[in-house]
């Protein structure tokens, strides 16, 4: 690396590990955003000579991006992001911390990839799926499916692993190409691990018109656009591979969702040239992901972390946990938007019959939903009374993300 982006590098080990040691978090931000400051080329010169794997979406990245190192990891080292600092400074300050790599798999904030993509020169890049989130800032579904379609057919060799069950990620993933100007399409390799949110995608992203769909198919009423044919799809308890082989996936993590997540890990490592028999046994070994799953003992209460930030996430994180005792906490500070009416897109049903208990800063909003949805609830002021009120056993968490961190950190900041 030229002497400036050496500097830089070294600086931003260093106050990573100065915020760290200081208690003031894990430095995967704060190193980045000192080293992008001495150098603003500094993530393009420590990318250069990796092989590079960026994962993005709007729910899922941090585990499947987990995940994928682990399967990548049969190859050699991978630096990753793994506590989910998904902007460029985050990616800065974990390439500068994990030194010479020959590997590295990135998550990647849905709004940055384009950035991202331009900085890293990746190998292959994971669409995972777009849906509603953080509706006082974020982009509109289809507006972000367009970004994201933009600036793939800027990359005419990079390698595409999509999701062959999201509308908006198919027509994000085939950019028409322009033979007279040199540009292709990606080349493009589609996975299907089932999409239960489907309230984001029943408008055809080209043509405007309806999406029908029937069972896992859909199609477009108006246009083309319709669910490309898997390579890898998740069957029973495993995966499909394009051969046709099954292999059976372990898992310490719950859910179909994340059975979904380690069939994407293992097309991604795929791309590498991972074998998934030789792939699949190291998915096993993650059994938390920077808190997400994490599971505490307290107080003779066996305590579960589950993160929701959004609609889709809160549906995936009912399917999650077990009928028992289940406390919900809301924020809406700056991390998680301020505005709290996505709440109204979530079908609330499923938590009846259960002990619920609501707390956070926006508890009250919460609490409203919940009795339109005659699903009775408990408040507590804090996550102590909420561990007093329930008898000993399970107790489930699903919190949105600033609530959750506030949760993670009275547990000693579990990962």
């Amino acid at each position: 690396m030229p002497l400036r982006a050496k500097v830089a590098s070294s600086v931003s080990r260093t106050a990573a590990a100065l915020s760290r040691a200081a208690g003031r978090g894990d430095g995967s931000v704060i190193g980045g955003w000192i080293g992008l400051k001495i150098d603003p080329d500094l993530l393009a010169h420590l990318s250069s000579g990796r092989a590079i794997a960026l994962v993005s979406g709007t729910n899922g990245k941090t585990t499947t991006t987990r995940l994928t190192a682990a399967a990548v990891g049969v190859l050699g080292r991978v630096a990753t992001n793994s506590f989910g600092a998904n902007m460029p400074t985050g990616h800065t300050s974990a390439l500068a911390k994990a030194g010479s790599t020959p590997y590295a798999v990135l998550e990647v904030d849905e709004h940055y990839l384009a950035q991202v993509l331009e900085a890293t020169e990746p190998h292959v890049v994971a669409l995972l799926n777009l849906s509603r989130d953080q509706l006082d800032r974020a982009k509109e579904v289809a507006m972000m499916a367009q970004l994201w379609r933009a600036a793939l057919v800027r990359h005419t060799d990079l390698r595409v692993v999509a999701n062959a069950d999201d509308p908006m990620v198919v027509w994000a993933a085939t950019p028409p190409g322009d033979p007279a100007r040199g540009i292709r399409p990606p080349h493009v390799t589609w996975f299907s691990a089932g999409q239960r949110w489907h309230d984001d995608s029943w408008v055809c992203p080209e043509c405007g018109s309806t999406i029908e769909r029937s069972g896992d198919l859909w199609r477009c009423t108006g246009c083309p656009l319709r669910r490309p044919e898997p390579q890898w799809t998740v069957e029973d308890e495993g995966v499909l591979d394009p051969t046709g082989a099954w292999h059976k996936v372990s898992l310490q993590l719950p859910g179909k969702v994340n059975l979904g997540n380690a069939a994407t890990a293992l097309a991604v490592a795929a791309e590498f040239g991972v074998r998934p028999v030789d792939a699949v046994s190291r998915l096993g070994i993650v059994t938390s992901v920077a808190g997400r799953y994490a599971q505490v003992n307290k107080d003779g209460r066996n305590i579960r972390l589950l993160l929701a930030k959004n609609p889709a996430s809160w549906l995936e994180a009912f399917d999650m946990a077990d009928e028992a005792p289940t406390l919900l906490s809301i924020n809406a500070r700056d991390p998680d938007g301020l505005d709290t009416s996505w709440l109204y897109d979530v079908d609330f049903a499923p938590l009846r019959g259960r002990q619920v208990l609501i707390t956070g800063d926006r508890a009250y909003d919460l609490a409203v939903r919940l009795d339109v949805n005659d699903v009775p609830f408990q408040h507590v002021r804090a996550f102590d009374d909420a561990i007093r009120s329930v008898p000993p056993g399970r107790l489930e968490v699903i919190a949105n993300y600033t609530a959750f961190q506030d949760i993670r950190a009275e547990l000693d900041r579990v990962n």
